[in-house]
């Protein structure tokens, strides 16, 4: 296990005048985000959440030391992460962002094709951003079974099937002409 952080959520904005914020939470159950004890931010100031109730748009909650709405706008923006050993292990075949991101990519033979620089997600699913070797830019590949058959985090491993070569493997199978198939 990597000494990583994990992102919970970020503070929104202010709620009414007595200091609450408002929490994006990116937690399963929204409410979870108090769960796991003080938060730390991007400067290493800690955060400790003293209580929380649902709202429409996130959670609204109470900072302790933070009394008026002046100190809670000060916050808006505030990224709020917990130390990965604080979180439970992920059921079989979920994964925390931050344990994916450094993975070596490889291809389904074992050729490095690059490194996982990142998750992204803007709203049709995770996709991993892969860095190639010698490239200036980054790649998106679909975080799916189809695309990523195989994530092995002790390993250091993922094995990623560009979208492109989903396409040619479908047709050099129905050619007979598959990786797996001998000449």
């Amino acid at each position: 296990m990597t000494d990583t952080r994990i992102l919970l959520g970020h503070i929104a904005g202010a709620h009414g005048i007595k200091g609450e914020v408002l929490i994006k939470s990116y937690t399963g159950d929204p409410l979870a985000v108090a769960d796991y004890g003080p938060l730390t931010d991007d400067r290493g100031r800690t955060h400790v959440i003293a209580s929380v109730r649902p709202s429409n748009k996130g959670v609204i909650a109470r900072i302790k030391g933070v009394s008026d709405r002046n100190a809670a706008e000060a916050l808006k923006g505030t990224a709020l992460y917990v130390e990965r050993g604080a979180m439970p292990e992920p059921e079989e075949g979920d994964y925390y962002h931050a344990d994916l991101i450094g993975l070596k990519a490889v291809r389904p033979g074992g050729h490095e094709l690059g490194k996982v620089v990142a998750v992204q997600n803007f709203g049709a699913g995770d996709l991993l951003e892969l860095q190639l070797p010698g490239a200036r830019q980054t790649e998106f590949v679909p975080f799916t079974d189809a695309c990523v058959p195989n994530v092995d985090i002790k390993g250091g491993t993922v094995t990623v099937i560009m979208p492109e070569m989903i396409g040619d493997q479908a047709e050099e199978s129905a050619l007979g002409n598959g990786p797996d198939d001998e000449e």
